[in-house]
């Protein structure tokens, strides 16, 4: 008898909670034409770069990866880190952690998987930055290159893999890394691209990826200073600066002793 009361005092309320779930399933079907409106309107007014897109994709970048710890691989011993399969054994562990942990796009937040990703991009760097250091003391001291063509080819392989590692250091950094850059967390970039100053040469989705930074890095090293695309914080330029004295350091001493040894 007691309990009567008590279930006809809860059914209004229930009621009402009941109604008020029903407006709002009103008002959220009536606003999502408007929704859906200002969603198209952003992607026509805010460039791709600044929101969030889907992520770039993980194959690129694996695969230059995968370049650079085989260019190590053809190293002789004498120019490689001791013990010589060390490196590109934990290299390749950690880029098939990444591939498994995420192997389509590259959107997932997680502080494992980036710090999975800049120890894999410290590690290339390691090795080359010791082989880039062993030739140039050979050819200083006399002791690197009696053959010409072996010694360019030797030296082209650092000089690549100093283009691949550069590429990955600015793909890694640029406004807080891929992820960041998917989920638009930062507002200023640290590379300024040609279409982020000419939106109208690109297309409305373009976002820079890691071919763009790969790119960078190319006419970096080639040119020894920036090209189309400008450093915009200290660090990029900083980065740049040290590309470019490795790049040219590489290339003078291993041209120099080569034209001496066909001499």
């Amino acid at each position: 008898m007691s309990q009567e009361p008590s279930d006809k005092a809860q059914r209004p309320v229930a009621d009402l909670l009941g109604s008020v779930h029903e407006q709002l399933k009103r008002v959220e079907q009536l606003v999502q034409p408007e929704l859906a409106a200002l969603r198209s309107v952003e992607r026509h007014v805010v460039p791709a770069w600044r929101r969030a897109t889907a992520g770039e994709h993980r194959l690129p970048v694996a695969g230059a990866v995968a370049v650079a710890i085989a260019l190590q691989l053809v190293l002789p011993q004498h120019l490689a880190f001791k013990p010589a399969w060390l490196l590109p054994l934990l290299e390749g562990m950690l880029l098939v952690g990444l591939v498994i942990a995420n192997p389509k796009r590259i959107n997932r937040t997680s502080t494992a998987l980036r710090a999975a990703s800049v120890a894999l991009i410290a590690l290339i760097t390691l090795a080359n930055g010791w082989s880039t250091a062993e030739l140039i003391d050979g050819l200083i001291n006399g002791t690197e290159g009696n053959d010409a063509a072996l010694l360019l080819a030797r030296g082209a392989s650092v000089y690549v893999t100093n283009i691949i590692v550069f590429g990955l250091w600015y793909w890694e950094w640029d406004r807080g890394g891929p992820v960041a850059r998917a989920k638009a967390e930062r507002e200023y970039p640290d590379f300024l691209f040609p279409q982020m100053t000419q939106p109208s040469l690109a297309p409305p989705e373009w976002v820079p990826t890691f071919f763009d930074y790969l790119y960078v890095s190319f006419t970096n090293a080639t040119a020894f200073s920036p090209t189309d695309t400008m450093p915009l914080s200290r660090w990029a330029k900083m980065l740049m600066l040290v590309q470019s004295t490795v790049a040219l350091l590489t290339v003078a001493f291993v041209i120099a002793r080569a034209i001496n040894i066909l001499k």
